[in-house]
């Protein structure tokens, strides 16, 4: 659902519009688990009619199960961020995503057609088909070549977890025709892109990343049209992957917040971006054309050891805190993907990537300077160099344009 407010005005306001009226500023914790109802049919009328179509029921909260009112908030915040008509909040991304399978595969349209480099625990889902799928991989160009008739859905993530690749989310809805397109949001947040507007159908995120942005709750979120969210409520009933709601209200809080942190971030990234690229001891450095605050680069030398050397970065899986994280995916993220399929999505071995947070940028740069040691060629350590590690192509820009909405 589009918006005519400002994207920071929406950030703090959305999911608590009726705070006021109520006396209320801050939102409130309601951490029931059941609710009492003194009209047994007409709860009867109301759980038959969420069998049927998965709407929210009308009225007051039946079962923790069911819904809950302060994660609901969280919910319409996302919606109404991503442009969606709706959201459903889980326990954790990969919940979020069992849940999208599986709605599709009750239909008998088991069969993903998806992009290389996903999320590595999402590749070892499709691959593995621990939920009866089948997945077909290929590039953006070969989708449309790939689909058939059983197909349930398409698969991308842009810019992807962890080389940054981005891919054309416009081109590649089109090609999907009547498919629809799931698109993981995480890395580029609803401040960077909105794939629902280019053409997604769904939108995933491991709110657990950038959206909560203090690595202190675990959740992922679906936006997208109510029809397709009355299913995913449907499953989160009968799976039981739903969303605590003392996380639904930290993610809410830390909603309200995001355009500021993804903006801050993003700035230090860009200069780091910048640094990197003109260090001998990167060879390669990765970097999405719409900005943000991941970076992946690769070393001259043994990337374990700038893993064992940092200081005030914190060697640790996960992204989007406040605090910037480095970690070694061909080690970690990814090491649940296959070696060879690893390799050809462009996750090499020497392959770094840092979640750049809001710390000083020269303090960021210091701890990545002595950690990444001598110099290969001259012998000493270096801040700069003749080295290009981009093509001019793909040179970090020197400031990323954001949308308002």
């Amino acid at each position: 659902m589009e918006s005519t407010r400002a994207l920071a005005t929406e950030a703090v306001h959305a999911g608590r519009d009726d705070l006021a009226r109520q006396g209320l500023h801050a939102p409130p914790i309601d951490l029931s688990t059941t609710y009492p109802s003194y009209d047994s049919r007409g709860e009867a009328a109301r759980i038959d009619a969420f069998a049927t179509t998965g709407a929210e029921p009308d009225g007051p909260p039946v079962y923790g199960r069911l819904g809950n009112p302060t994660v609901a908030r969280f919910e319409t915040a996302l919606a109404r961020l991503e442009g969606t008509e709706s959201a459903v909040a889980f326990a954790s991304g990969m919940a979020a995503l069992s849940a999208v399978l599986l709605v599709r595969a009750s239909l008998g349209l088991r069969h993903v057609v998806a992009v290389r480099p996903l999320y590595g625990c999402s590749d070892h889902l499709l691959t593995a088909g621990l939920l009866g799928s089948e997945v077909t991989w290929t590039d953006p160009a070969g989708i449309a070549d790939a689909l058939r008739p059983d197909t349930g859905l398409v698969m991308v993530e842009s810019p992807a977890n962890p080389t940054l690749a981005e891919v054309d989310l416009r081109a590649v809805a089109h090609a999907c025709g009547s498919v629809p397109l799931l698109s993981d949001n995480t890395f580029a947040t609803p401040v960077l892109q909105r794939p629902a507007a280019l053409g997604a159908r769904l939108v995933l995120h491991s709110a657990t990343k950038y959206l909560g942005g203090h690595g202190d709750v675990m959740a992922g979120v679906v936006a997208c049209d109510e029809e397709f969210a009355g299913r995913l409520r449907q499953v989160r009933f009968a799976t039981g992957g739903v969303l605590h709601p003392l996380a639904g209200y930290l993610l809410l809080r830390g909603l309200s917040t995001l355009p500021v942190r993804v903006r801050a971030a993003s700035a230090n990234a860009a200069e780091l971006v910048r640094r990197l690229s003109a260090d001998p001891r990167v060879t390669r450095v990765h970097y999405p054309r719409i900005g943000g605050a991941m970076i992946a680069f690769e070393t001259a030398g043994d990337p374990h050891e700038v893993i064992a050397a940092v200081r005030l970065i914190t060697p640790a899986v996960s992204l989007g805190s406040v605090d910037t994280l480095i970690q070694h995916p061909a080690s970690i993220s990814h090491r649940i993907v296959d070696a060879d399929d690893r390799r050809g999505a462009g996750v090499g071995d020497r392959l770094l990537r840092m979640s750049v947070g809001l710390e000083d940028v020269d303090d960021l740069w210091a701890d990545l300077d002595q950690a990444l040691g001598e110099c290969p060629t001259s012998g000493t350590g270096s801040r700069a160099g003749g080295h290009d590690a981009l093509a001019p192509a793909d040179a970090a820009p020197a400031a990323t344009a954001l949308p308002r909405w």
